[in-house]
């Protein structure tokens, strides 16, 4: 979910909604999409994304007691963290009220406090308050390198120091690859650093998919940002499904997780 601009990808709804490549779908003014994207089945997050990210900020371990999700949509994410360790409470922020409004009505836990993201500001959140932070489909769903550098440099303000910083994002080395539940990109096209891409999420009971634009970003992007806004130590990770078995195929094929990277994870740590 994009928390500044409006613009980007997005998961399903039950309906089909078609989207123009020359404009990016509009998370904020749209309340539909976030419907949408509470309905999709992330899956394949739950079994590769998530999971890494959550290893590589630490979640879980004794130092990580306050978890900025920062794009945090329908609250997925959040609910997912809270799950995950009984030590931990989640500061979940977004842009769109609809969003929020799913979070709060289907995923309220008094460890996780919804947040409005103010101009891209945390303004409840002090400086060096937080002991992790996550963005997860967020850079995708921004068209301006200025508007990511503002969102790693205040991400940044608010980690304490040697606190880390993780953006899951769909791989843009496999763009194009059709994935168990989505398709970023179109089949052998190539796009330049912050073009606007198609993207098909499967739909529940088989509707036809929902047709989304986000925004293609290369791994050097996600490097470039988190090193200007001050983050060391930057790591980049690129999981794959280790269990094909998890991720049933129609035809009891090999899933494209199982030797494609779906999802780009990169991490920075505060200094």
């Amino acid at each position: 979910m994009n928390p500044s601009t409006g613009t980007g990808t997005g998961t399903g709804t039950g309906t089909s909604t078609s989207t123009s490549t020359s404009t990016s779908t509009q998370w904020k003014e749209t309340a539909g999409i976030a419907d949408g994207f509470d309905a999709y089945d992330d899956l394949p997050e739950r079994l590769i994304g998530y999971p890494a990210v959550f290893g590589a900020v630490g979640i879980g371990s004794p130092g990580v007691r306050t978890v900025l999700d920062y794009g945090c949509g329908p609250g997925k994410v959040a609910a997912r963290i809270v799950a995950a360790s009984e030590a931990v409470r989640v500061v979940a922020a977004d842009i769109a009220p609809r969003m929020l409004d799913i979070a709060r009505s289907r995923r309220a836990h008094p460890r996780v406090n919804y947040q409005q993201i103010d101009s891209g500001k945390l303004l409840s959140l002090a400086d060096h308050s937080v002991d992790a932070a996550l963005s997860c489909y967020v850079f995708i769903n921004v068209g301006e390198l200025a508007v990511l550098r503002e969102i790693a440099t205040e991400i940044h303000r608010v980690l304490r120091p040697g606190a880390r910083y993780a953006v899951l994002d769909t791989n843009p080395a496999t763009t194009g690859v059709r994935f168990s539940t989505f398709r970023s990109g179109e089949p052998g096209r190539t796009y330049r650093a912050g073009e606007r891409r198609q993207v098909l999420l499967d739909q529940p009971g088989g509707a036809p998919p929902l047709e989304l634009v986000d925004h293609h970003w290369p791994r050097e992007t996600y490097l470039d940002v988190l090193g200007e806004a001050g983050f060391t130590d930057l790591r980049v990770e690129e999981p794959v499904l280790a269990d094909p078995s998890r991720l049933p195929t129609p035809a009891g094929d090999t899933p494209a997780e199982a030797t494609q990277p779906p999802f780009l994870i990169v991490t920075g740590a505060k200094q």
